[in-house]
């Protein structure tokens, strides 16, 4: 991080490192790519060129570069994780919001604000199903879990009625 912070600064840093991990999500093939051995390292960065080429610093584009070098692509995205907690300062942050069924889009939104005011922060949602919450919502934000799922209940339930003792009635 000092190495692109010294060439353009924390912020554009954060902010690169946020759009790799961002296109990372959105296009599986380019991470594919760039973790597939199969593909030369020079076809590699070639691939880094055409998809950062425009509005990404040379720097990240080296960095990226020097992960595959390395064989270690396979971190960028804790890298980029690292890099979201410890430096990205534009007030906004993501947030996961796992669900078992698709939301209506007005219920989506009171989520949205409720977590916004409860965190006192501008956040921007991501959406993904998952069907081993059985039912409810989870929304992660940063290293924070709100969990209202089914799944979460039912284990909390369990874990209460374990750990209450019953005597026996005698007469």
């Amino acid at each position: 991080m000092k190495y692109a912070r010294d060439g353009v600064g924390v912020e554009k840093a954060a902010s690169d490192i946020k759009g790799v991990r961002d296109i990372m999500r959105e296009n599986n093939d380019f991470k594919k790519c760039l973790e597939n051995p199969g593909i030369s390292f020079v076809d590699q960065c070639s691939i880094i060129d055409q998809v950062l080429a425009q509005g990404f610093s040379d720097e990240i584009k080296h960095f990226l570069k020097l992960l595959i070098q390395h064989r270690r692509i396979d971190l960028c995205w804790d890298i980029s994780e690292y890099i979201r907690l410890t430096y990205y300062h534009e007030g906004q942050e993501d947030a996961l919001l796992r669900t078992t069924f698709p939301l209506d889009l007005e219920l989506i939104k009171k989520i949205e604000n409720t977590f916004e005011k409860r965190l006192k922060k501008k956040l921007k949602f991501y959406i993904e199903l998952d069907s081993r919450l059985l039912g409810g919502i989870q929304v992660v934000v940063g290293n924070k879990i709100f969990d209202g799922s089914i799944k979460w209940q039912l284990a909390h339930l369990k874990e209460r009625l374990t750990a209450v003792r019953v005597d026996p009635v005698r007469e």
